[in-house]
């Protein structure tokens, strides 16, 4: 927009409330030359973000929108510390190196392992630091080798966040993507295989995808890595992306090996502000071994009043969210984590059941491993997945519907991400709404089964 024509036309300008304290407007594009008062200023700033969505009817986000307010306090308490500070804040370098003892235990490291790990800015930083440092290990060990280093590649899927898309972009690295069929959305063993050779980096796996909430065989491709390993002698690791899963699958499923039990797996990122129950933004990066990072990758900083070794792309960052994680963790315990996630699930199972009672949907992920529902209209309709989202809108509901990527493009998909404030009620009040919507969509209303809810926690009756 042309700030030049905006403000021409005087339409730069916010409309102040009635007050003693205003004679006239407060500019919108630049700088007041004058104070205001801070009462005012807050409910002018209040009441333009009422326009937003409500937060706790927002279902495309797995961002955590509520704590307890315990962990409320902890966090307006500390806002003001810088993470990185160790020297001032030392015991807060103590309890954010106890998270990684607890993560790194959670993904279950060797009990001979050296394990390291840091606290992020979300998952982004944390995915991009653990490729640099893969990238720098087949850097270093090409060099020593006499080997070439001038063509680097890494492996992951379209079903991987954009991040991975940045890293390669940003740090001159081939990406490999395997792309999705219109009846597989994760990557495979096999479509690995075909895309490895010497000069592979690291292949990115996901527990949790973004699009439908999938999980890649990460098993089944440390297979391929140790065999191949053993014929070639390519020593390629694995990155977990467990930016959502981390903090459901070891509660749930802890049977399930993804983690460091695989020998391969040599890094994971975890997302608190996901299913860590922490408000955004705070991710971690758990690495097997002290030794996966190379030594000239770390920085030492003494202007801070100490000697400070710092592995990150960020440097300032407050210490109040990694201290609300710390309060989680002693708050709910292996205990409380499981009977949240259990019921989170439950929940997502209930709705998805729901949705498929109606006939109007099929179910593509119905939350087996994950409380992700996600849906693509019967056809034929006579409007679209897209038209349904925006329908649902209006009562507040923000659904996201998307095409999936290449070469199962035309899949249109609406998905569900159930979080802990999402409660069986709310999944009865969706589904009456996505029914409503229906109805008037198609242009009249008809008569439907009313599928009988259930009170108990496990059984759905039509």
């Amino acid at each position: 927009m042309n700030l030049k024509k905006l403000q021409d036309s005087k339409k730069w300008y916010i409309k102040a409330y009635s007050s003693v304290y205003f004679e006239g407007c407060l500019p919108k594009y630049e700088i007041p030359e004058k104070k205001t008062p801070a009462n005012l200023v807050y409910r002018l700033i209040r009441d333009e973000l009422s326009l937003d969505g409500n937060p706790t009817l927002n279902l495309s986000s797995f961002v955590t929108t509520w704590m307890e307010p315990e962990a409320d306090r902890i966090i307006m308490e500390n806002i003001g510390k810088n993470l990185i500070d160790h020297f001032q804040y030392p015991q807060t370098q103590v309890i954010h190196d106890r998270i990684i003892n607890m993560l790194g235990r959670l993904y279950n490291a060797p009990e001979d392992a050296d394990f390291t790990g840091t606290g992020c800015v979300g998952s982004s930083e944390a995915i991009m630091l653990a490729l640099l440092a893969h990238k720098w290990t087949w850097k270093n060990r090409r060099e020593k080798e006499k080997k070439a280093v001038d063509r680097p590649n890494i492996i992951f899927g379209s079903d991987a966040h954009i991040c991975w898309n940045k890293f390669a972009k940003y740090f001159d690295v081939e990406p490999r993507i395997i792309p999705m069929e219109p009846d597989r959305f994760t990557i495979s063993r096999d479509t690995v295989e075909k895309l490895i050779d010497e000069n592979t980096i690291c292949v990115g796996t996901i527990l949790g995808t973004t699009f439908t909430g999938e999980m890649d065989p990460i098993k089944e491709i440390n297979e391929l890595l140790v065999n191949i390993k053993k014929t070639n002698g390519w020593d390629i690791p694995i990155h977990v992306d467990a930016a959502s899963g981390g903090f459901v699958i070891p509660f749930v499923n802890p049977e399930l090996e993804w983690d460091f039990r695989l020998s391969n797996v040599k890094s994971i990122n975890v997302s608190s502000h996901k299913y860590g129950l922490v408000y955004p933004s705070m991710g971690w990066l758990i690495f097997r071994e002290k030794s996966n990072i190379p030594e000239d990758l770390v920085f030492y900083v003494n202007y801070l009043g100490d000697e400070t070794p710092t592995y990150s792309l960020n440097f300032s960052a407050s210490s109040s969210l990694m201290l609300a994680q710390y309060y989680n963790l002693l708050r709910f315990g292996m205990e409380g984590y499981k009977k949240i996630m259990t019921r989170i699930l439950q929940n997502a199972r209930y709705l998805a059941k729901l949705l498929e009672s109606s006939g109007k949907f099929d179910i593509l992920n119905s939350a087996e491993l994950f409380p992700v529902v996600t849906v693509k209209l019967k056809q034929p309709v006579n409007y679209t997945i897209f038209e349904l989202s925006h329908k649902l809108r209006e009562r507040g509901w923000i659904l996201p519907a998307f095409t999936l990527p290449k070469n199962a493009e035309n899949l249109a998909l609406m998905r569900i991400v159930v979080k802990e404030n999402f409660s069986r009620e709310m999944a009865d009040m969706l589904f009456d709404d996505i029914m409503k919507a229906c109805e008037i969509l198609e242009g009249s209303k008809k008569e439907r089964l009313e599928p009988e809810r259930s009170t108990d926690e496990g059984h759905f009756v039509t």
